[in-house]
């Protein structure tokens, strides 16, 4: 399918800049407001919803102002001052682990460093060959650009479905709803459920994200854990399960309004994200004590890797849940794929998360199940800075 141009839309005036999200107060006229204009959000959010036409839907009407159900709180879209910071996400070459035993060592050593800091690393020298990168990311963009008659067999809000396609996973329970469509697809479904333009491509690009990057992945975070390069794959089953959500943003005429994916952390042993050129990648990173946020910028060739919050809970806090987000941008669209290594659905009520206590250390949480820590990670979803793992602290 023949590429549609990149849209160039009017940023507006604001300029999204790093500084620490500051919650407004919720006054009495600010609360009666609100309530009066929830019959008109639902309506409005229904509506939305039956055009099956997503977020794409409203571009390719025209739309030159951002509606109001997708217009989040001030608090989460205040910026002041920019913070100059040289801080860089790291980016390691994994190429080097497959060399002499020190070079695997000094991998380690990156890897650690990153996972207990940021909780981000990009890697090059991976093994995915960028001709399967480059189809997945044509793939994406090739559905979500057919027209809405061909996508709509595939669009659904019933989660039992392995293939879904939606704008927006929680359209009718969030505060507002986010500048962006996705097609989820839970790994293996039948090649009957997915769509034809990722029938072929998206296996065979999830097969090479798990099989091949994944297991070096975890061999070289249970080295960094002090354990054998198996442990986390074998003993934990970190490499049971994966799902690909993969999202497109569409470029946006007020993107001061609105957010591609507000601040969240994964609910995952470990996400991997494939993103094209576009940029809007976010991570909020603690610098001198004060809280920023840092672009994670498209680099050629490289997956972003990034600790999720199962990792967290099992490493005991040495490895770092952190939070991220997408902003949105007048440019687009942006195509990407997240890649989360989870757990089998079926295995998920009996898949226990447990902490790995080092030599000298206690336990900082209670052991759990995977179910139980999406269970309470749902619950909290959309709560800025509050994570569904002080749920199980000690």
């Amino acid at each position: 399918m023949k590429k549609g141009p990149r849209l160039h839309l009017t940023r507006g005036t604001h300029k999204p800049v790093n500084q620490k999200e500051q919650a407004a107060p919720i006054t009495p006229r600010r609360a009666h407001a609100m309530a009066s204009a929830q019959p008109l959000r639902a309506i409005s959010l229904k509506a939305f919803d039956e055009t099956r036409a997503g977020v794409k839907g409203l571009v390719d009407a025209g739309v030159t102002a951002v509606p109001s159900i997708f217009h989040h709180p001030p608090e989460s879209l205040t910026h002041g001052a920019s913070r100059p910071h040289r801080f860089t996400v790291p980016v390691i070459n994994l190429s080097s682990a497959v060399g002499t035993t020190t070079t695997r060592a000094a991998v380690v050593a990156q890897v650690r460093a990153a996972a207990e800091t940021v909780g981000f690393f990009q890697v090059v020298g991976h093994g995915v060959p960028e001709a399967a990168t480059s189809a997945m990311l044509a793939a994406v963009r090739g559905f979500i650009e057919e027209p809405v008659e061909a996508k709509a067999p595939y669009y659904t809000r019933d989660t039992g479905r392995r293939v879904r396609y939606q704008s927006n996973l929680d359209l009718f329970q969030s505060t507002a709803a986010n500048w962006r469509d996705t097609l989820f697809m839970e790994m293996p479904p039948a090649p009957e459920e997915l769509p034809a333009a990722c029938r072929r491509v998206a296996p065979e690009y999830a097969r090479l994200v798990q099989r091949r990057l994944g297991r070096a992945l975890l061999g070289l975070l249970s080295e960094a854990l002090g354990l054998r390069p198996g442990h986390l794959e074998e003993e934990h089953g970190c490499l049971e399960g994966l799902s690909l959500a993969c999202h497109y943003y569409p470029a946006c005429p007020e993107p001061q309004l609105t957010l591609g994916t507000p601040r969240h952390t994964d609910a995952s042993f470990l996400t991997v994200l494939l993103q094209d050129a576009v940029g809007g990648l976010q991570v909020l990173v603690d610098l001198e004590d004060k809280a920023v946020w840092v672009d994670v910028p498209p680099v050629a060739g490289a997956l972003v890797v990034n600790v999720g919050d199962f990792l967290q809970l099992m490493s005991n806090d040495r490895f770092r849940s952190v939070e991220h987000r997408v902003v949105s941008n007048g440019v687009g669209p942006r195509v990407s794929v997240a890649c989360f290594f989870r757990t089998d659905r079926a295995a998920a009520p009996t898949r226990v998360l447990a902490p790995i206590v080092a030599d000298g250390d206690e336990a900082r949480y209670r052991s759990t199940t995977v179910e139980e820590v999406v269970r309470q990670y749902y619950k909290v979803k959309g709560l800025a800075g509050i994570s569904a793992l002080q749920h199980f602290r000690l």
